[in-house]
C-alpha cells in the first residue's frame, strides 16, 4: 500500500492548518500550572519546515529569550477534522527544538509567509517592525515525533526538512466538507462495494484526505465502537492537483 512517509505527514500537521501550542521546560516543571500552555495565535512554516510562531510580545518564550537565547520549547500541533464526529483528533506531532528570535529582514519576512496562511492584522504591524504588542518565534527543529492513524513514528531533522507537505492540506477541509454533504450515499455504496456488505444501516463520514487515498469513519449497525471503524480508500495513483484529486473521487464514486 502506498501512504505518505511519516515525514510527509509531519510536515502536513506542521504546515500551519492544525492548532498548535507552545511548550517550553520551565512550563513542564512548574507543578503549580495544571492547565495546558495557551494555544498559538498562528503558525506556519518556511520552506525547510521551520516553524513561525505569532506570539505577544509578553508571553513567556518571547521574554525569555531576551535574556537566553536558543531557549528549548516543543511545538506540540493537534489535527482535528473539521466534521463533528464523536472522536475528531486525527493526529498529534511533536517538533522539538530550541526558539529563536527573528529581527530585521528575517522578522519582516516570517510575518509575510505567516500573512499568507492567517491573514491577521497583527502581522502588518510586526512586518512594519511595530512589534509592541505581538512578535514571531522560529523554532529550530532537532527532532519530530507524530502519532495519527499510520502509527507512530519518529523523524529526523534531515527527513522532516527534505519532506513536503501533503499538496492538498489548505483545501482538504473543503474537500471533505464537500464530500460528506453532497456524496453520502455514494460513499456508503463505495464501502460496501470495496469492504463487503453490512448488514442493516451503514453511515459513512469522510474523515482525512492525503494525495494518495482517502479514509472513511463507517459507523456499522450494532457495532460496539461508538466512535466507528476507520478504513482507508487507496487511488489508483497518487494525484498532485486539484484537478487529478475531482477526477479520481469521481471515479471511485461513479464505479461504487
Amino acid at each position: 500500500m502506498r501512504r505518505p512517509t511519516a515525514a510527509e505527514r509531519a510536515r502536513t500537521l506542521a504546515y500551519g492548518i492544525a492548532g498548535g501550542m507552545l511548550v517550553t521546560a520551565a512550563w513542564e516543571e512548574d507543578p503549580a500550572r495544571a492547565d495546558p500552555p495557551p494555544p498559538v495565535p498562528a503558525h506556519a512554516t518556511d520552506l525547510e519546515g521551520r516553524p513561525l510562531l505569532l506570539v505577544p510580545a509578553d508571553a513567556e518564550p518571547a521574554v525569555v529569550l531576551r535574556d537566553e537565547p536558543d531557549l528549548a520549547a516543543t511545538l506540540e500541533i493537534a489535527d482535528v477534522a473539521p466534521l463533528p464526529l464523536a472522536d475528531r483528533l486525527r493526529g498529534r506531532a511533536w517538533l522539538h527544538g530550541w526558539l529563536t528570535a527573528p529581527q530585521g529582514e528575517r522578522l519582516a519576512e516570517a510575518a509575510l509567509r505567516l500573512s499568507r496562511l492567517h491573514p491577521r492584522p497583527e502581522l502588518l504591524d510586526v512586518r512594519a517592525g511595530r512589534t509592541g504588542e505581538w512578535t514571531i518565534l522560529a523554532l529550530e527543529v532537532a527532532e519530530v515525533e507524530i502519532c495519527d492513524p499510520w502509527g507512530h513514528a519518529v523523524v529526523e531533522p534531515e527527513a522532516y526538512q527534505a519532506a513536503l507537505p501533503d499538496p492538498f492540506v489548505i483545501v482538504e477541509h473543503r474537500m471533505l466538507a464537500h464530500l460528506d454533504a453532497c456524496h453520502g450515499a455514494e460513499l456508503v455504496a463505495m464501502v460496501r462495494h470495496r469492504f463487503g456488505p453490512a448488514d442493516g444501516d451503514l453511515e459513512v463520514r469522510p474523515f482525512a484526505l492525503d494525495r494518495h487515498g482517502l479514509w472513511l469513519r463507517c459507523f456499522f449497525p450494532d457495532s460496539d465502537l461508538p466512535s466507528g471503524r476507520d478504513l482507508y480508500v487507496e487511488f489508483p495513483d497518487p494525484v498532485s492537483d486539484l484537478h487529478g484529486l475531482r477526477q479520481v473521487c469521481r471515479r471511485l464514486l461513479v464505479s461504487a
